[in-house]
């Protein structure tokens, strides 16, 4: 519920005469034995109306980890998982959400369609679409007339063949259907101002009313998918935001700005000023360490006891591989304006693993954590009060639609080596802490992130074995490093290809070379330059 994508789908739709939105909810593991029962299927939120009555069951998945709960909820529906096996009798299932704008392959055989790109272009079109004819055409005709709206997928028009290397050969769609689905995107956000609808303490964010401030990123950081999947960036208008929050005002006491980049945006300063004007905390999702400022700093001091920043990497070398053009001067700056500002636990974020990485460049994360944690001890001892410096270290993982998609992920044993590395010399420095993910679940979500149609079943026999992966992916006869472990070749077709996002693959490509000697790449001039194609 505090996805702000999930909340605009809600809105738009209970906004229309016609239709009715309710939710629905993965039990946690304590309910799910009850909800297995016969005669007990998943019910919605609001009416207790089975889900399997509804006439569409959507689902907005952000993340790969949750592609087995789908499948998880269709069984405890009662739907059959796979469309194929579904007649006319059975909801409409349809996928949205960032999942299904990279690549939907992994799951496509479980929906009906696909929506490609943001709901606000393309909801309303999609439903008028479906009530027109909902009662005059069979299921699979009316799947075909859905299919001609741009930026909806029937993956069940598609059929992919496979090389004897197991590389993607073709992929063909049915006469009439396109060949390649183009992904929907608001040009102007003000026409849809995305804030938060539902309020309930039960959430990541409790009580806190959201809006969102921006959407894209061009910084062209090589390793983000969210910075070239929502290109162009785009920026809500001052005033609107204000208007969301004088709204937010008058329903809780904690507002949040949304965006890639909050501190990057143009008009923060008088932001800032709209927020000590009403009185009301203020908390951000990002703030970037080039752009921080000592108005934004006093504002998260109200209702941020933590603020992370991301280096990302160690060294000025492999920040210039990703293109994250910021200095250590500036990291350790923003750290000292965060501690002198009054917010005393500062979080970095990092990753192992980026291409080119050699030791020395994990040997820089270690010292640029010491060089922060001196500069922010010498900061708090000003104060009287020391906080916690925590390094929250992650293992790069290759994304569809940026230039690290044709490599190869790291090895666990060598991602282990580095993380325990990290965690040694760091080990009794007082007031630092170090955290990060898992190799093995790392290497399952790069898996999951660049598969294709074949790992459906590999999707589903983790769900119906309680998450035993390795088991379903040897009974599949596939292998985990066929899709994490390796290197492709620049013109490998890729299971996504078949989305138009509007940036080149040969742009991508161009900027993984770029990479090799850390060439910098200056930031999108939306509308002015032709470079990646979107524009």
């Amino acid at each position: 519920m505090s996805n702000l994508g999930f909340q605009a789908v809600y809105r738009i739709i209970n906004a229309r005469p016609d239709a009715l939105a309710e939710r629905v909810f993965l039990p946690d593991d304590i309910d799910i034995e009850y909800f297995s029962r016969p005669g007990t299927p998943l019910t919605a939120m609001e009416s207790q109306t089975p889900a399997r009555e509804f006439e569409i069951l959507a689902f907005s998945v952000s993340f790969e980890n949750d592609y087995v709960n789908v499948a998880e909820m269709l069984r405890l529906s009662g739907i059959p998982p796979y469309a194929g096996s579904r007649g006319e009798g059975f909801p409409l299932v349809i996928m949205g959400g960032i999942a299904a704008f990279f690549n939907p392959e992994p799951i496509a055989p479980f929906f009906d369609a696909v929506i490609v790109g943001e709901a606000e272009d393309v909801l309303g079109e999609f439903l008028d679409s479906y009530e027109a004819d909902k009662l005059n055409l069979s299921r699979a005709d009316l799947l075909k007339k859905l299919s001609r709206i741009p930026g909806v997928y029937v993956p069940s028009l598609y059929t992919p063949s496979y090389n004897e290397d197991g590389t993607l050969a073709s992929f063909t769609p049915v006469p009439g259907a396109p060949e390649r689905i183009v992904r929907r995107q608001v040009a102007e956000l003000d026409r849809h101002p995305t804030h938060s609808v539902i309020l309930t303490p039960d959430t990541e964010f409790s009580n806190m009313f959201m809006t969102e401030l921006a959407r894209g990123c061009g910084r062209h950081c090589r390793f983000c998918m969210a910075g070239y999947i929502y290109r162009p960036p785009r920026n809500r208008g001052v005033e609107s935001v204000k208007a969301d929050i004088a709204l937010g005002r008058t329903l809780t006491e904690k507002v949040g700005l949304v965006g890639s980049a909050v501190s990057d945006y143009p008009d923060i300063a008088e932001l800032a000023e709209a927020f000590r004007e009403a009185g009301i905390d203020f908390s951000a999702s990002s703030m970037r360490a080039d752009s921080l400022t000592p108005d934004a700093v006093a504002l998260l001091a109200k209702g941020n006891r933590t603020v992370a920043i991301a280096p990302e990497a160690g060294s000025e070398r492999m920040r210039g591989v990703i293109n994250k053009n910021i200095s250590e001067e500036q990291i350790l700056n923003a750290v000292r304006m965060l501690i002198s500002g009054g917010i005393l636990n500062v979080r970095l974020y990092f990753m192992v693993g980026l291409p080119t990485e050699t030791d020395e460049d994990v040997e820089a994360i270690i010292d640029l954590a010491k060089k922060a944690r001196d500069v922010q001890l010498a900061e708090a001892r000003k104060l009287g009060r020391l906080g916690q410096l925590t390094l929250s270290v992650n293992c790069f993982i290759p994304k569809p639609w940026t230039p690290f998609q044709w490599e190869p992920m790291e090895s666990e044993k060598s991602l282990n080596a580095k993380l325990a590395h990290i965690k040694k010399s760091l080990k009794g420095v007082p007031n630092v802490n170090v955290i990060h993910d898992s190799p093995r679940s790392a290497w399952l979500q790069d898996t999951l992130s660049r598969g294709d149609r074949r790992l459906a079943d590999v999707i589903l026999a983790a769900a119906d074995s309680g998450g035993d992966w390795k088991k379903a992916f040897r009974d599949a006869g596939l292998d985990m490093a066929f899709y994490a472990g390796r290197e492709r070749g620049e013109l490998e077709l890729f299971p996504w290809d078949f989305i138009d996002t509007g940036i080149m693959k040969g742009y991508l490509w161009s900027e993984r070379e770029r990479s090799r000697d850390a060439k910098h790449t200056p930031s999108c001039r939306v509308g002015k330059c032709r470079i990646c194609g979107v524009c």
